[in-house]
């Protein structure tokens, strides 16, 4: 009897090794096709630049494809919604970031849950936000523009390329650190709001780097602060908001996610790859041209981040009381 015993647990010891042994197998020949990449903006944006930079170094550390897949729509809701319902065995990857923390407050009925539905695997980037003003502004430094902007509540316009969009929320940060009152007109992007800005139409916007710096560097708008928490390589002489309003940091950040239950072995390849794309010194200056800095660590680490960024800005969201377009 007691042989018999033994030879049953043997067996099932066996057995329950068999599933970890295939993963195991499974990580070790991945990827052994192509990899897709699901981008949830149009192609020639920053986040799509982004994604096809990523998308070349990754795929010369993991030897297979990647293939860029744009998915826009509903603020990336889309592509995240193509990237939860794809099977999870790595070869289908979502660029992931601000927009999606946002969204999860932003939109009332969504059909996942973000936090829950998609497995983090690597961070990629940050890049700050750059607080520009029309130059009929009387404020040559933010402590004066925010002095001006208490002195005429709801006299200023802060143009941003659209409700729950990184350049509008990080403008409601500012209102609310600072106690300023402006009223928002959204744009369908960041391009048409600074357009608007040059015409004097609004006075302020929060932009990108890259599409904020031909017109501080020809002298059409002013640069007042950086809404990270380091300032700009590319401005070293601009100061962060932070610097002034405590409490303030408004980045926008990139990663790449998986669907849920993504074996641990692939993310953990993934990862890997990543960090050691990201370690490249020519990747690092690619980056630093767009103005951002690297993002490494962990997949831990870039999950604590998506659950802080989430809960950040909810409160924004449920304090400015923006609903989605």
């Amino acid at each position: 009897m007691n042989l018999l015993r033994r030879q049953f647990l043997h067996l099932a010891a066996g057995a329950a090794a068999l599933p970890a042994l295939s993963r195991m197998s499974w990580a070790q020949t991945y990827p052994s096709r192509p990899v897709r990449l699901l981008i949830g903006f149009s192609a020639g944006g920053g986040a799509d630049i982004v994604g096809r930079l990523i998308g070349q170094w990754l795929q010369e550390r993991l030897g297979q494809p990647v293939v860029i897949e744009n998915r826009p729509g509903a603020g990336t809701n889309v592509a995240t919604e193509a990237l939860v319902r794809a099977p999870a065995d790595g070869y289908t990857l979502g660029l992931i970031g601000l927009p999606n923390a946002i969204n999860a407050t932003l939109y009332d009925r969504l059909s996942f849950n973000f936090i829950r539905d998609v497995t983090p695997v690597a961070g990629i980037l940050r890049t700050p936000e750059i607080m520009v003003i029309n130059l009929s502004v009387p404020a040559k430094t933010l402590s004066e523009f925010i002095a001006h902007a208490k002195a005429t509540p709801g006299k200023i316009n802060m143009g941003s390329a659209g409700n729950g969009s990184v350049s509008h929320v990080a403008g409601e940060l500012l209102m609310f650190k600072a106690g300023l009152r402006m009223v928002h007109v959204p744009y369908r992007g960041v391009a048409p709001a600074l357009t608007n800005l040059l015409g004097g139409q609004v006075q302020v916007v929060f932009g990108a780097v890259t599409a904020t710096m031909p017109y501080i560097s020809t002298g059409k708008v002013r640069a007042l602060a950086v809404t990270g928490t380091a300032r700009s390589e590319l401005l070293p002489d601009i100061p962060t908001v932070g610097e002034l309003v405590l409490g303030y940091e408004a980045s926008a950040w990139y990663g790449i996610g998986a669907p849920k239950g993504t074996p641990v072995e692939i993310v953990d390849r993934l990862n890997t790859a990543m960090n050691g794309s990201l370690a490249d010194p020519k990747l690092k200056a690619r980056l630093t041209d767009l103005g951002a800095t690297v993002l490494t660590g962990s997949s831990a680490d870039l999950g604590k981040l998506i659950a802080h960024e989430t809960e950040k800005w909810a409160k924004v969201i449920e304090f400015a009381k923006i609903k989605a377009e």
